[in-house]
């Protein structure tokens, strides 16, 4: 027996089960599932340099950054894609995968012992490994080993049923997909990838209803080709990137009534007015019965705190980072309020359910691939004060949400 953050007698090989990462609403990389408590995602320099030079102020607000760890591409007979991840492994002199001896960054017990009780061997990288199914029918299971079906796959029960924790976003499963097809394309098996161990910030959530904002009036990053910048430049100016600083890329919301979450992707965020985007802020808000008036107030303070230091940040320009406001979607029994037909919200009856407990809220900013600051290895040009874009985006987010508070 072992514990989460202890080594396991036999399990020093450190090859890790992934999974993709249900709860992933925006973005366009895969997110994997790690552990409980921890995803990974593709490492890209710069967002790398960002967190191991993260000043104090902002680590509150960012998600733990837990090492790195090497993945490579496997694939079977039938030429199904597999991901492993080994943090042992190492990269050899010609690129190659080579045995390392050292620990695993992070061990992760639970699935070791699930490899062990397969009891079909001693080859553990094979049987600590996923294989990522790429099918396109969404009633497919996703995910199995090259062992045995798993039994609790993301999807389904036993009985072909959806019951109420199985109801998952779509978009995180797109990514994944893509990004499999991509890299499957691109590299042989051989060659590793380096990708970042980050915590994962909803872990602690029953049903997380997450609203991801893509912040600031620019998106580019100075390493942007002009066609790219172009691209980018004509997305904020069609959005409510650049009349609010702040656009939807992707929500899921818990809806009480139904047992499911409700979920908005990118292309329906680039397409609101600054109506729609308060509408849908609303929305974010209500589970299907009321709006959660107890959050207001905790998110607000929260976005305040957070602005106050992103106006201390001098040189920092967080360009196309995201922001991420989470909550959980089983709310105190103290909040729940009758459901009342008199108010209509968008084929939702949301009335205001006015209850004093401060739910548990969170605030996070992701995504730093393009943030560039003084002093930074991938620098490629230096500013001077705040990022006055990401500011003008959190500023307006707090009026909205204020104004949703007052009732108007």
């Amino acid at each position: 027996a072992g514990s989460r953050n202890g080594a396991i007698a036999g399990c020093s090989f450190g090859t890790v089960l992934l999974e993709p990462f249900v709860h992933q609403v925006g973005g366009h990389m895969s997110m994997m599932k790690y552990d409980e408590h921890t995803v990974c995602k593709p490492l890209v320099s710069q967002e790398l340099s960002f967190y191991e030079s993260l000043p104090l102020a902002m680590r509150q607000f960012t998600p733990q950054y837990k090492g790195t760890v090497s993945v490579h591409l496997k694939k079977d007979s039938l030429g199904n894609v597999m991901l492993i991840a080994s943090p042992s492994l190492q990269t050899g002199t010609c690129g190659r995968v080579d045995n390392a001896t050292s620990e695993p960054a992070v061990t992760i017990w639970h699935k070791c012992k699930w490899a062990a009780s397969t009891g079909t061997g001693s080859d553990l990288q094979t049987q600590c490994v996923l294989l990522c199914v790429l099918s396109s029918c969404p009633g497919k299971r996703l995910l199995r080993t090259d062992l045995q079906y798993r039994t609790d796959s993301l999807l389904e029960d036993a009985n072909g049923n959806q019951p109420e924790r199985k109801s998952y976003n779509p978009w995180g499963l797109h990514c994944h997909r893509q990004h499999l097809n991509r890299m499957s394309s691109k590299h042989n098996e051989n060659k590793l990838h380096q990708f970042l161990l980050l915590e994962n910030v909803v872990s602690k959530y029953n049903y997380p209803c997450i609203l991801d904002l893509k912040m600031g009036t620019r998106q580019h990053g100075d390493d942007a080709s002009e066609e790219k910048k172009a691209r980018h430049i004509k997305k904020c100016e069609q959005s409510t990137s650049a009349s609010l600083g702040v656009r939807i890329c992707g929500m899921q919301v818990y809806q009480a009534d139904t047992g499911h979450f409700l979920c908005k992707d990118k292309y329906y965020g680039r397409k609101l007015s600054p109506e729609g985007f308060r509408q849908t802020l609303r929305q974010f808000l209500c589970n299907g019965n009321h709006l959660r008036m107890d959050l207001l107030e905790p998110i607000i303070l929260r976005l305040k705190a957070l602005l106050s230091v992103i106006r201390k940040q001098s040189s920092y320009r967080f360009y196309s980072s995201s922001l991420l406001i989470i909550y959980d979607g089983q709310e105190p029994k103290e909040n729940t309020a009758p459901l009342d037909n008199h108010l209509h919200f968008q084929k939702t009856n949301c009335t205001t359910s006015q209850g004093t407990h401060h739910s548990r809220v969170d605030v996070r900013m992701i995504d730093f691939a393009h943030t560039t600051f003084k002093g930074s290895k991938c620098n490629h040009t230096t500013y001077d004060g705040p990022d006055h874009g990401y500011i003008f985006g959190l500023e307006n987010l707090i009026k909205i949400l204020q104004n949703i508070s007052e009732g108007k």
